[in-house]
């Protein structure tokens, strides 16, 4: 199998790994003193790994494209630490190819989305009908094992090589829990289905799960990444009245009308189109950056009672200091939203519906799709903005 594989992080400021080495594609890495470039650098290195079986409960999936998102960036860069070496990727929408014992409700040829939390069904959180917070998924999710198993994954030389999420989407084959995975129609093509794992269901659910929009309520998002373009999508399904789009790069403000906006601007521009559309405040306001500094803006954003969710991963040293008062003296709400708050088996087929209606222009998050042999180029897309969606054929 064929598989992008992390060995070292290189964090923002750099241009090469910072520990450890990695073999590179090209033999090539970046040298001090350059403009920072992931393509250089070449953090992710592709290569052929032996293929694993699945176990017990889990499936293999031959992945048909995958998709980037920040979520792998933080990871390169170092923000979100996890053990290295790992195969990164965990948006990805693929085919059944093989079932092992005990799994049920799925068959080999079977279309899938895949999903980065494979809840247990019996912790604390999924009793209560929060899958998404699932504490054995957060405890694997973080060592780098899967549901039902240690890793699989092996170096050439035999090293032990850490799945991401659960999924390790950036190659042309994984082996899941069958908790992982999401069985769609057949009909729904790959390059739409590929964004529902994360990107649609994060964003999706961080309203119509979390906040809870309804109609004629006002909601401005902050961040017009793939997420928060799934956010004013949402918003404006549920109804809002007003639906204010806001990001630094001017490039996506008509991306974000073409998804329901009614308003878009910079940073600057906030408070006065927040004040034109919703007086003293929005109802919702959702920070989809991962700053600490716009989810103390967005508290400032909304009306008396009104809810800031926050679905950005802020850097784990990030620390939040606001108003106290906001919050007993003016009912305002901080909700956190990992995953949408979302019932995958129940909102990915739900949102699916939503998109067979053309109430859900997906579409319009992918930008193109490349090689997997691309994507520390497609690193550096990200991370400047150039790209919403791009997606990866191994």
């Amino acid at each position: 199998m064929k598989a992008a594989v992390l060995y070292s992080t290189v964090p923002k400021s750099d241009t090469v790994p910072k520990t450890g080495t990695a073999p590179s594609a090209d033999g090539a890495a970046g040298g001090a003193g350059q403009k920072p470039s992931y393509a250089s650098a070449r953090p992710l290195v592709v290569q052929e790994l032996e293929r694993p079986e699945p176990r017990a409960g889990e499936l293999g999936v031959a992945i048909t494209y995958s998709s980037l998102c920040h979520s792998d960036l933080s990871v390169v860069d170092g923000s979100r630490v996890r053990p290295l070496p790992m195969a990164l990727g965990h948006e990805a929408v693929g085919r059944v190819v093989s079932v092992g014992d005990g799994v049920s409700g799925v068959s080999p040829g079977d279309h899938v989305v895949l999903v980065f939390v494979p809840s247990c069904g019996d912790c604390r959180a999924c009793r209560s009908g929060r899958p998404a917070l699932c504490h054995r998924a957060a405890e694997v999710n973080g060592s780098g094992d899967l549901l039902h198993g240690e890793a699989l994954l092996r170096t050439p030389a035999g090293e032990r090589i850490n799945h991401h999420l659960g999924v390790s989407a950036f190659a042309d084959y994984a082996v899941v829990a069958r908790e992982s995975v999401v069985v769609i129609d057949d009909d729904v093509p790959d390059t739409v289905a590929a964004m529902f794992g994360c990107a649609v269901l994060t964003g999706m659910g961080a309203v119509l799960n979390t906040a809870a929009v309804t109609a004629g309520q006002s909601v401005a998002v902050f961040g017009l990444g793939a997420v928060g373009l799934s956010a004013v999508m949402a918003a404006a399904l549920a109804g809002a009245g007003s639906v204010i789009a806001i990001d630094p790069n001017p490039g996506k403000h008509q991306l974000a009308i073409d998804c329901g906006a009614t308003a878009v601007g910079t940073p600057d521009d906030a408070a006065r189109l927040i004040a034109e559309a919703a007086g003293d405040g929005v109802d919702v306001a959702i920070e989809a950056v991962g700053s600490a500094g716009v989810i103390a803006a967005c508290l400032g954003h909304v009306t008396r009672g009104g809810a800031v969710v926050s679905v950005g991963l802020p850097h784990p040293s990030a620390e939040l200091t606001v108003p106290a008062l906001q919050f007993a003296g003016a009912g305002k709400r901080l909700l956190g939203s990992y995953m949408g708050d979302a019932v995958p088996g129940r909102d990915i087929p739900l949102y699916l519906g939503y998109w067979r209606e053309g109430k859900l222009p997906v579409g319009l998050l992918h930008t193109d799709t490349r090689p997997l042999a691309e994507i520390n180029e497609g690193l550096d897309a990200l991370a400047s903005g150039q790209v919403v969606r791009r997606l990866f054929q191994a």
